[in-house]
C-alpha cells in the first residue's frame, strides 16, 4: 500500500471514531437540528472520500503489478517531477485569501481566490479559458453563499471595505 492508501486508512479511522463520538451529543428540544448534525455530515463525507482513496490506491497497486516494467519505470520518472514551488504558490494564494477575507467579504474574496487558484494550477489559455475560470469563480462563490446563507442560515463574513 502506498502513502495515499495509508493516509486514507488513517483519515478513515479518525473520521469513524469522531463520527461515533458525535452520537453521544445530546439534542436540544429548542433547536430542530442537534449539535452533531453538521459534524456528522462532514465526518461522513470525509470517511467516504477517504474510503474512495483507499479503494483507488488498492486498484492502482493491482494495476501496477500487471504492468510491464517499462510502464513502472515511466511512472517512477513521472513521480520524480514533483512541483514543490507550485504547492508553495498555492499556499500563498490561500494565505492571501485569508488576509483579504475580512476586508473584501466572503463573496468577493472567494471569487478572487477561485479564479487565482485556477489560474495558478491550470493557467487559462485565451479568452475562452479565462471566461471559464471567471465563470467557475462566480458559480463557486454564489452557490456556496446560497447554500450557507439561505439554506443553512450560516452568516458568512461581510467585507469591512465593501459591506458585501
Amino acid at each position: 500500500m502506498s502513502r495515499d492508501g495509508i493516509a486514507g486508512l488513517a483519515v478513515l479511522a479518525a473520521s469513524l471514531v469522531l463520527f461515533v463520538l458525535t452520537l453521544d451529543l445530546q439534542d436540544s428540544p429548542m433547536v430542530p437540528v442537534g449539535p452533531g448534525f453538521y459534524p456528522r455530515i462532514v465526518l461522513g463525507l470525509t470517511a467516504l472520500l477517504s474510503l474512495g482513496l483507499v479503494i483507488s490506491d488498492c486498484l492502482a497497486q493491482r494495476q501496477r503489478r500487471s504492468e510491464p516494467p517499462v510502464a513502472v519505470a515511466t511512472a517512477v520518472a513521472a513521480k520524480e517531477r514533483l512541483n514543490y514551488p507550485l504547492v508553495a504558490i498555492s499556499f500563498g494564494v490561500f494565505a492571501l485569501y485569508c488576509i483579504a477575507l475580512p476586508g473584501l467579504g466572503f463573496r468577493i474574496a472567494t471569487f478572487a481566490y477561485v479564479v487565482a487558484s485556477n489560474a495558478v494550477l491550470a493557467p487559462p489559455r485565451g479568452l475562452k479559458g479565462w471566461a471559464g475560470s471567471v465563470t467557475l469563480g462566480l458559480l463557486t462563490a454564489f452557490i456556496t453563499w446560497l447554500v450557507f446563507e439561505r439554506y443553512l442560515s450560516v452568516l458568512l463574513p461581510r467585507g469591512r471595505w465593501t459591506q458585501f
